[in-house]
């Protein structure tokens, strides 16, 4: 798995661990809220329907209601708009507390009926439940006025059981306010006992009927007959349009976030040490490589990107180390190069200094030529320096690559000559061009040509071979040496090295002209190939990228 779909995959993890978990914390706390907020509104609407049900059953009115609907709205914080059939609206609590009247809400109204319920006694014969029932009708009827003329008094009025369900009602004391006495309330009751004493003759409707039929049919002609003089069933409205309803507490849901959030930390800090551990162990490497420990080096396992990032840091503190190590072989080097030599001289010239040999011409000319050597090892040091630093100077233009190889071939005739070896150019008619520093080409093909002249014996050929191919020029340097092993060539370009120690550098050159002859191609997008067979020789080829645009084919490829 790549390090992006690493960390997408944590990210991803954890935010919808997080998001499933306040949800689900969420959802319970809103469902709990909501079961106690319905338990709240269906215990607010049965206190308000229950107590303006007593209001009514103990006061035989609705007179005075207006106190206990506002107290009632203000506890609750319903609104409460009362009304009846006959009297209409009788209380809103709007306007009771100072609000301006709202529009009702959508809720369904709910009805409160105040009057007892006439519960008759199974073991009555049918003809005495009549009459029963009538009497009932009567006490009640005088009752429920007294009452309601009590109530309207002033006075506090007392409720009691009676028989068959019809409440007793009394005089509990007057209230302040004054107000008619319980001697004209009574006659007041009595009169309107009066007024329903024919509802005697009503409950003969129900004599044919038998059982529970019975009973429910005296029952509701008590209802009836009562209704002239009882309080009537109240229409009870709550709600408004604009109530906010029940909100959920932000003091759970706060804990909840911050649980959440809590916990999505710490499992993300879990897994970032995971994912990070790899990226702490490249800081540390590359902290130590920078202090000079050129042998650290970080896991690299897995195919992501951390991993391959690994890799590459392993491969560049390889090649820090094996450029450390070149730098250090190359020191060495290059003491043992000039130690010999440069003893050689000081003891002639100490020995000329003494008088212990004579100044003659051959001792002279062999110490110029030793130093010309020393000159020519330092000058090839300081050429492949610039050019490994990329300082070494280049002057490019389009030259003709046959002219290249036939100044090549010129400058280097006569120690092929001397050598005893054949210097030939195969190159086919026409032009092919390069795009390059001239002189600096010429010493890198130069470079070769020296070496192959050197690793041939007499009567060899060393052959120049010029072509072009797929749009590179290919410049190739055949010998009839005596080859390379196949373990040697691997060490071709390193400094100082020669496939033959027994060489000296009379013989051998300086060490360095493979080397700089690579790095000068490479200058130029080229590469140096070489391909060799122990006893039949060895091929050292320039590629170079031929000029854009056609320029270069002016010959057929040869073979």
């Amino acid at each position: 798995m790549s390090f992006r779909l690493r960390v997408f995959s944590l990210v991803l993890f954890v935010a919808l661990t997080a998001t499933a978990a306040t949800a689900w914390l969420t959802l319970r706390q809103a469902a709990g809220q909501l079961r106690e907020s319905t338990a709240a509104d269906r215990q607010s609407v049965a206190r308000i329907t229950e107590e303006l049900r007593a209001y009514g059953a103990t006061r035989g009115t609705w007179d005075g209601v207006a106190d206990t609907v506002r107290a009632l709205s203000e506890e609750t914080g319903q609104r409460i708009r009362i009304s009846t059939g006959g009297q209409g609206q009788i209380a809103d609590s709007d306007p009771l507390i100072g609000r301006d009247p709202r529009p009702g809400g959508t809720a369904p109204p709910l009805l409160v009926d105040p009057r007892p319920v006439l519960d008759l006694p199974e073991s009555f014969d049918p003809g005495s439940l009549g009459k029963v029932t009538g009497s009932m009708i009567h006490e009640y009827a005088a009752a429920v006025t007294y009452a309601a003329c009590l109530t309207r008094a002033g006075h506090t009025v007392t409720v009691g059981s009676g028989k068959y369900g019809v409440p007793v009602f009394a005089d509990g004391g007057k209230a302040p306010g004054g107000g008619p006495g319980s001697a004209s309330c009574a006659r007041a009751g009595d009169a309107s006992a009066a007024v329903v004493q024919e509802n005697f003759a009503a409950t003969a409707v129900c004599r044919s009927r038998q059982g529970a039929a019975l009973h429910s049919c005296l029952q509701r002609v008590f209802t009836e007959r009562t209704a002239a003089v009882g309080p009537q069933p109240l229409t009870v409205r709550l709600g408004a349009v604009d109530d906010a309803g029940q909100t959920l507490a932000v003091g759970p849901a706060v804990v909840v976030a911050a649980g959440v959030a809590a916990a999505a930390l710490a499992c993300a800090l879990l897994l970032s040490r995971a994912v990070l551990r790899p990226v702490r162990a490249l800081t540390a490497a590359s902290r130590g490589l920078g202090e000079g420990d050129l042998g650290r080096r970080v896991p690299a396992s897995g195919r992501d990107e951390i991993a391959e990032l690994g890799r590459s840091f392993n491969r560049m503190a390889g090649s820090l180390q094996d450029s450390e190590e070149r730098q250090r072989r190359l020191v060495g080097d290059i003491a043992h190069e000039l130690r010999t030599p440069l003893a050689n001289l000081r003891g002639y010239l100490e020995a000329l200094r003494d008088g212990v040999l004579a100044a003659d011409a051959e001792l002279l000319d062999s110490l110029h030529e030793e130093v010309l050597l020393q000159q020519r090892i330092v000058d090839d040091l300081q050429d492949l320096a610039l050019a490994e630093a990329g300082a070494l100077t280049y002057h490019r233009r389009t030259l003709d690559a046959r002219e290249l190889v036939e100044g090549c071939r010129t400058a280097h005739s006569a120690r092929a000559a001397a050598a005893g070896v054949a210097l030939v150019v195969g190159a086919g008619p026409g032009t092919v061009h390069l795009h390059g520093d001239p002189d600096r080409l010429r010493q890198a093909l130069g470079n070769l040509v020296g070496n192959a002249v050197r690793h041939t014996a007499p009567g060899g050929v060393v052959r120049l071979e010029l072509a072009e191919r797929d749009e590179m020029v290919r410049i190739a340097v055949r010998d009839t040496g005596s080859g390379i092993p196949a373990t040697d060539l691997p060490r071709l370009f390193d400094r100082f090295w020669r496939a033959d120690a027994a060489r000296g550098r009379a013989t051998g050159g300086s060490g360095l002209g493979l080397s700089i002859a690579r790095q000068i191609v490479a200058d130029h997008h080229g590469a140096v190939e070489v391909t060799s067979e122990v006893g039949v020789g060895s091929v050292f080829t320039v590629v170079l990228p031929a000029p854009r645009g056609g320029a270069g084919r002016g010959m057929r490829d040869q073979h």
